[in-house]
């Protein structure tokens, strides 16, 4: 059964980073698990974090633009055309990890077979990973338009002032009805201790599940493409307990 995990939240407000941190948490608690990196977000900044300008995408796939490495195989029906189309934009980044980029995507409300067709290929492609991590453009909504999958455990990123927070409470109101009842809550990002009390006592006023707290890591100023955080990574490792997944070397 596929793990899946998305990451919303404001841009800015550290997603790409902790999506990236996630993944390294991932990798050293499950080493021999599959993990497909989703790059949801506009900006494809997850891609760039590994060096990678990825140009081949999903909407290329849909817009009829995208250039296939090899010759189109003959008698291929249009779902199977489609499903080896997104194997032919899979990036490889480890033995264990792809990365995948959607850009821009589709309308549910449009009617064109095409919507359907990468819907049920996507699914079919997620669910050969053990794990799958969304880095969302902002909320679960914008992911639901392209692909119709159940979603284990959303985090909603937020800075750690009272804006960013009543933000964080529309985006957990606009994703509730696509978490479908799974695990839905919030990780405070680059917060400085002395803060934490104030904030806490913020999340209850808007009545917001809190997940954890991130510290703030000086360092991103240096390593804004990158995106690497040692600190991030630890604060991560000591609240993976809290989230929806399993804990242990073995999959549920």
């Amino acid at each position: 059964m596929t793990v899946s995990i998305a990451i919303t939240g404001k841009s800015g407000s550290g997603k790409t980073t902790i999506t990236k941190a996630l993944w390294h948490v991932i990798r050293k608690k499950h080493p021999d698990k599959s993990v497909l990196l989703f790059d949801n977000d506009l900006t494809s900044e997850l891609a760039h974090s590994f060096g990678k300008d990825i140009r081949q995408t999903i909407y290329g796939i849909r817009s009829g633009k995208h250039e296939y490495k090899t010759g189109i195989p003959d008698n291929m029906t249009k779902q199977e055309y489609i499903e080896w189309a997104l194997e032919d934009i899979l990036v490889p980044l480890d033995d264990n990890t792809d990365i995948i980029v959607s850009w821009l995507i589709g309308s549910k409300d449009c009617r064109c077979p095409i919507t359907k067709q990468i819907n049920d290929a996507l699914v079919k492609l997620i669910n050969r990973y053990d794990y799958v991590i969304f880095d969302c453009e902002f909320d679960l909504k914008y992911l639901h338009q392209l692909v119709d999958i159940p979603v284990n455990v959303t985090l909603v990123i937020a800075r750690p002032n009272e804006a960013s927070i009543h933000l964080a409470k529309r985006i957990e109101e606009y994703s509730a009805k696509y978490a479908a009842g799974e695990q839905l809550g919030v990780i405070l990002n680059k917060v400085n201790k002395q803060e934490i009390e104030p904030l806490l006592e913020l999340l209850n006023k808007y009545d917001l599940t809190t997940l954890g707290t991130i510290p703030k890591d000086d360092s991103l100023k240096t390593n804004r493409i990158s995106k690497e955080s040692d600190i991030i990574q630890n604060a991560l490792e000591q609240l993976y307990y809290r989230l929806n997944v399993p804990q242990s070397e073995e999959l549920a």
